[in-house]
Formats: C-alpha cells, sequence, structure tokens
C-alpha cells in the first residue's frame, strides 16, 4: 500500500503501558495504518500486539523525538499519538515541545492522551 496513511506512537516512560494497552485495543485499526514508533514505545507496542509492523526508530531522548519530527516536516506521518506524562519531569522536554509544534505548523491531527487517541483513530483510520 504505497498511499497507507502513517501513524507515529511515542509515550513517556510511565505511559508506555497504556500505550500498549491502547494499540492492543485498536489493533485491528492499527493495522490499516504505516506505523512508525520511537524506539522503546515501538517494542512495547510490538510486544503487546505481534501482528502489527512497526518501524521503530531510536528512543525519544536519543533522537527519535526528531527523527518523527522530520517525518512530520516531511509528510510522511499522517497524525501523531503522544502518551505525555504531565507529572514527570523529561530531560528531553525541547525536542518533546519541538515535535508537539511540528504537528501543529503541519496541521497534523494529535492525540496527548488515551481519551483523544481513541476519538482520531478511529474517526482517521485509512
Amino acid at each position: 500500500m504505497e498511499n497507507q496513511k502513517c501513524v507515529a506512537l511515542i509515550a513517556h516512560d510511565r505511559k508506555k503501558d497504556d500505550i500498549a494497552a491502547f494499540a492492543k485495543a485498536n489493533e485491528t485499526l492499527l493495522a490499516t495504518w504505516k506505523i512508525v514508533a520511537t524506539g522503546t514505545t515501538g517494542g512495547r507496542v510490538q510486544d503487546a500486539c505481534p501482528s502489527l509492523n512497526i518501524i521503530r526508530l531510536k528512543s525519544g531522548p536519543l533522537g527519535g523525538d526528531q527523527q518523527i519530527g522530520a517525518l512530520i516536516a516531511t509528510g510522511e506521518v499522517n497524525m501523531l499519538i503522544f502518551f505525555t506524562d504531565p507529572l514527570t519531569a523529561m530531560p528531553h522536554d525541547v525536542d518533546v515541545k519541538a515535535l508537539m509544534r511540528l504537528a501543529t505548523v503541519y496541521d497534523i491531527p494529535m492525540a496527548l492522551n488515551r481519551a483523544t487517541a481513541e476519538q482520531l483513530i478511529d474517526f482517521h483510520h485509512p
């Protein structure tokens, strides 16, 4: 599927279980998307959903957030699902903010929590 839409999956450490559970609950819908994810998040989602084909990039703090930002800027990512943890300080907070800024600049749907992600994945499935 050359024209397959792409979703990026990212989760802060304390939200990785949540994004894996979200993926498991929406595995059938996610299977219709090309999926890119930061390294650890991609591994957790892959463990929960072995049937999904996930392209794993670097870990977020090691450049994965920036890799996904580049894919947004080049039009290769159509939706961002980023489960953030507002109660924990992030050493790479600047990268996180840049990623959210790019999603806003390029006007792609972005979910920062499960409630929004559930709505987006259902509404925007290819």
